[in-house]
């Protein structure tokens, strides 16, 4: 019986795995409003958000102007919102199930890159399935496993769409350090030759009037 026990506990675990959830987020490019749908099928669940402005289409865009968010439930009622920020990161308990909306709106005239990811946490029980009073604790168990691998990767990808942004921004700061540069460079050398120029006529003139 105990093997026939640990047989069923495999089996149900190897059914169990295709189930599980993997991070997805998206990345896409925003001109004024771009809106994004996800389907809630439970009330009480939490709904995890995060998003980051990764870059502008120009490289000479600097503003910290950020994006608004507002998040809408399925009757339409404004359930978050998020207002001038480059990057967030929030969740709240779904109140209504049914599908939620996640409307973007950029402020600046440049088009926006963001990094946008939404999860559901859901944690399910398990004793109505599970006849054995010993399998309710290993399904239990598999839940709670299943909702923090997710996390975790939901952490992950948030800091790492942190992390392009910074990158970019430093890549960009850079190019503009070194065209400052050479433009300093260049009106150093042009204010030079002006004033070699400049010389060169004074003493013409000098010598001009000595020799009269």
């Amino acid at each position: 019986m105990e093997g026939l026990s640990w047989r069923r506990a495999c089996v149900l675990i190897l059914c169990i795995i295709p189930f599980l959830r993997s991070a997805a987020g998206i990345r896409f490019v925003i001109d004024r409003e771009e809106c994004f749908s996800h389907n809630v099928d439970y009330e009480g669940d939490t709904l995890h958000v995060s998003f980051v402005v990764i870059k502008a289409d120009t490289p000479w865009h600097y503003s910290e102007d950020g994006v608004d968010l507002v998040v809408k439930d399925s009757s339409g009622a404004q359930v978050r919102d998020s207002r001038d920020k480059t990057s967030d990161k929030f969740d709240f308990i779904v109140q209504k199930r049914g599908v939620h909306r996640f409307c973007f709106t950029n402020k600046s005239p440049y088009h926006e890159t963001i990094d946008f990811d939404v999860h559901v946490g859901h944690y399910s029980y398990f004793d109505q399935h599970a006849k054995d009073e010993h399998f309710a604790p290993l399904f239990e168990q598999i839940a709670k496993l299943d909702e923090a691998l997710y996390n975790i990767q939901f952490e992950q990808h948030w800091l790492e769409a942190q992390t392009d942004r910074q990158a970019i921004l430093n890549e960009n700061m850079s190019r503009r350090a070194i065209h400052k540069a050479l433009f300093e460079s260049a009106a150093l050398i042009a204010a030079s030759v002006i004033q070699v120029y400049l010389l060169r006529r004074l003493f013409e003139r000098k010598l001009g009037s000595s020799r009269v």
